[in-house]
């Protein structure tokens, strides 16, 4: 395919949009001469206010890169008479509040490299060939959020690890969303407020971004009537990014004179990953509690370091025991504490009124991994606990993994969207909701 003529907008090097004395960088384009590939921004809403007496739905996802040892987290019996596991005795104060999973998984295979699949149930790698790429299940349900908080959705997590930081969430136009890795990073997001110097400060930056985008929305169509077909359709997502961050501009614009509230806490400071997890479960519980968010993802990664436990050796190695006993038994002393955190975090949100229930009871609390079997790197079989929401739970539910009656997890997801109150049948590689979760 011959280059088309470059638009006098478009420099012959590095090409731009420009309109008004101003200008726009594009991502390099096959029929200009270079390279496709685009880069976006993490999705943002408008603010509002949630009117009526309903308590509005919130959800929370916790995800853990290397899974959990197997034997030590799935009960043998199914149904609600089940023998908590090694991992999951922690758990026994709140039986009634939570749902095991066994036999859902995405059909994925890649092993560490699916595990960005988790919340989507599409690799990364894959996503150009769905409907709405490898959008997670977050970021589905912050598109619906319009500006009724501050913070349309919250990621958390690590940016180290072996595949270089949290994998979790997803935008619509295939960018991760960065997470934000300490507890005093979270704390001042939430409840620090700028003065008003840096306020006034950040609209003016604020109002030019927005005019920059807006100013060379003709040079764009102008220029897309001289591509090929590939480069209109790598110009789309690039211009589906630009979306993303003019939302995120009016966003911000909106909320910039509302006061953050007062957390009633002193900032806390940064000790290690293993120290803050709990820290960073109560800071989710008070955005929640706040209204300052409705929604957040959690991963436990790169960052979750043995020695904290006085292991010699790695969490990522003790992953991949081999089946030497002492190895599996160091990797089920980190899973336990892990499971032991996020068991005091739902005895936090069932402690914390909210209406004429608790916040444990209006919040989707999903725990698990895209990993399957760490040691094996297999991605089938996905550890998968749900806790809260208004769901009924104590049982521990069995799925066939193959044949007839198979579900897929994204079928879960499907069915926790819809208590969310989006408005949608299918996500990911889902069929429908989940059969037997009432």
């Amino acid at each position: 395919m011959s280059a088309a003529p470059l638009p006098s907008a478009v420099s012959t090097r590095r090409h731009f949009l420009r309109a008004a004395g101003i200008s726009l960088a594009l991502p390099l384009l096959e029929s200009l001469g270079g390279r496709v590939f685009a880069q976006g921004s993490a999705v943002g809403t408008l603010p509002g206010k949630a009117a009526g007496a309903t308590r509005p739905k919130r959800m929370v996802c916790v995800g853990n890169m290397l899974g959990f040892h197997p034997p030590a987290f799935f009960p043998t019996a199914a149904g609600p008479n089940y023998e908590l596991p090694t991992d999951l005795e922690s758990l026994a104060p709140h039986r009634k509040d939570f749902s095991i999973f066994t036999g859902l998984d995405h059909g994925v295979k890649g092993g560490h490299f699916a595990i960005s699949s988790f919340l989507s149930g599409v690799r990364t790698a894959d996503a150009k060939g769905m409907p709405e790429g490898n959008l997670t299940l977050d970021q589905r349900a912050a598109e619906t959020m319009g500006g009724a908080t501050r913070f349309p959705s919250l990621a958390l997590g690590s940016e180290s690890g072996i595949h270089g930081g949290c994998l979790m969430s997803w935008t619509r136009s295939g960018t991760r969303v960065p997470p934000i890795a300490t507890p005093r990073e979270l704390f001042r997001k939430l409840f620090v407020s700028e003065g008003a110097t840096h306020v006034a400060a950040s609209l003016d930056r604020l109002e030019m971004k927005s005019s920059i985008l807006d100013a060379v929305q003709g040079e764009a169509k102008s220029l897309g009537r001289q591509l090929g077909q590939r480069d209109k359709e790598k110009l789309d997502e690039y211009f589906a990014s630009v979306r993303d961050v003019e939302k995120q501009i009016e966003l911000r614009r909106q909320w910039a004179h509302v006061p953050k509230p007062d957390p009633k806490m002193p900032e806390p400071a940064n000790k290690g990953f293993v120290s803050d997890l709990p820290v960073m479960y109560d800071l989710i519980a008070l955005a929640l509690q706040t209204d300052s968010t409705r929604i957040a993802t959690f991963e436990i990664g790169g960052d979750f370091e043995a020695n904290a436990f006085g292991l010699n050796g790695g969490y990522h190695a003790f992953s991949h025991h081999g089946q030497r006993p002492e190895a599996i038994a160091a990797l089920i002393k980190m899973e336990r504490y892990q499971v032991e955190q996020f068991a005091r975090f739902l005895a936090k949100l069932g402690s914390i009124r909210d209406g004429t229930g608790t916040l444990l009871e209006h919040t989707m609390v999903l725990f698990g991994s895209g990993m399957g079997n760490a040691n094996a790197h297999t991605n089938g079989n996905l550890p998968i606990i749900l806790a809260g929401g208004g769901f009924k739970h104590g049982e521990h539910k069995v799925y066939p993994e193959k044949g007839l009656g198979r579900q897929p997890l994204c079928n879960l997801y499907v069915s926790m969207l819809q208590r969310f109150g989006v408005e949608v049948g299918k996500f990911g590689t889902g069929t429908g909701t989940l059969t037997g979760l009432a």
